[in-house]
């Protein structure tokens, strides 16, 4: 390289697109090593009156956005983002729509806690020292957050979760090359099968070193309990009735001295590298049933890069027929990038694509 190119490098250092490639902005988090792509500029404009309905135009329409966006090259095979809509109503602050390698999930603990510290962060609201409290409108119902402020800086998250109940516990399933699995099915704003290691015989571990058994066994489960006739109905939302995903639980003292681990297998494969806000939701409506956890009570639980995350459980209420929970997860979250994505209209590969 002569020095006049090096110099032409320095001095042409920003690339300018074509004008008819579209260009989308994104702030990149994570939340316990989980990622989320904020998308806050250049996607098209979603048509609707709440959340459930902006979800639902931007899948009848620009599905070919979100795997643009989540899978290679520009993401990957477990890549999470999220897209904000105006609230509900008045009271609100903002919409959120999830997006991951399937499509659309209900509810993202970590995306809200990601969420909440981007908006203390970009002061969309007026921050204080202490609790700034959001109002977030999910696709599962309404999310209120608590950013806390100290010195100007977050030092962390809670958010109360929509009412979290379970529909059953120690249910048994058999599974061809698994044998008998037992499973507890619940809710946290996205429905799970919750598998508990000590109740079961597996030959793996919620390590990385099981990363692809756990991929594997987990979306076997999911699918075994499908296509069974257990019943994955919500009370008031057609749009929410869907099994989510398998969450593998160590429920014994950790050596790091947490309570508990999670491994949340979801979507299409993906592995949450965070304790899954959603997923711990269910599990304190869980814990509640069994007389585990009470008012007052905290669990940590860890994820598969251990990664902490704080839940218990402040309220018990009534939802359609079921007795249920507002949970209370806490964690924390980090910015890693701004982003500036272009998709070239003649690039063959412009929508995306997977490879695991």
């Amino acid at each position: 390289m002569s020095k006049n190119t090096y110099n032409n490098i320095l001095n042409n250092a920003t690339f300018v697109p074509n004008k008819d490639w579209l260009q989308i902005k994104t702030i990149d988090m994570h939340t316990g090593g989980e990622p989320l792509r904020v998308i806050l500029d250049g996607f098209p404009e979603l048509k609707g009156k709440s959340v459930l309905e902006y979800r639902r135009y931007c899948k009848e329409n620009f599905d070919y956005l979100r795997t643009a966006l989540m899978f290679e090259p520009r993401g990957h095979a477990d890549m999470y983002g999220c897209i904000l809509t105006p609230p509900n109503d008045d009271d609100g602050d903002f919409g959120i729509i999830f997006l991951h390698n399937e499509g659309y999930s209900t509810m993202c603990g970590h995306a809200i806690i990601a969420i909440s510290t981007l908006a203390i962060e970009m002061n969309w609201i007026t921050v204080k020292e202490g609790d700034n409290i959001l109002k977030i409108d999910a696709p599962c119902g309404r999310i209120t957050s608590y950013a806390h402020v100290k010195n100007g800086k977050v030092t962390g998250v809670r958010f109360h979760c929509v009412p979290s109940f379970v529909v059953d516990l120690d249910k048994t399933i058999n599974i061809n090359g698994l044998g008998n699995v037992t499973y507890d099915l619940a809710y946290g704003g996205a429905f799970y099968a919750y598998v508990d290691m000590a109740k079961n015989n597996f030959n793996f571990d919620l390590t990385p070193n099981s990363y692809r058994q756990l991929i594997s066994t987990g979306m076997d489960i999911k699918h075994a309990v499908m296509k069974s006739n257990q019943d994955i109905t919500h009370p008031f939302e057609e749009d929410l009735s869907f099994l989510y995903g398998t969450i593998f639980i160590d429920n014994t003292k950790q050596p790091s001295g947490n309570d508990s681990r999670n491994v949340c297998i979801f979507a299409e494969g993906e592995v949450d590298r965070c304790p899954t806000g959603s997923g711990v939701s269910g599990r304190m409506a869980i814990h509640k049933a069994r007389k585990e956890i009470d008012f007052g009570n905290t669990m940590t639980i860890e994820s598969i890069t251990n990664s902490v995350f704080k839940g218990s459980i402040v309220e018990e209420v009534d939802y359609g027929s079921y007795k249920a929970v507002i949970p209370q997860v806490e964690g924390t979250a980090h910015i890693i990038g701004m982003q500036t994505f272009v998709i070239d209209p003649n690039d063959p590969m412009k929508n995306g694509f997977i490879l695991r």
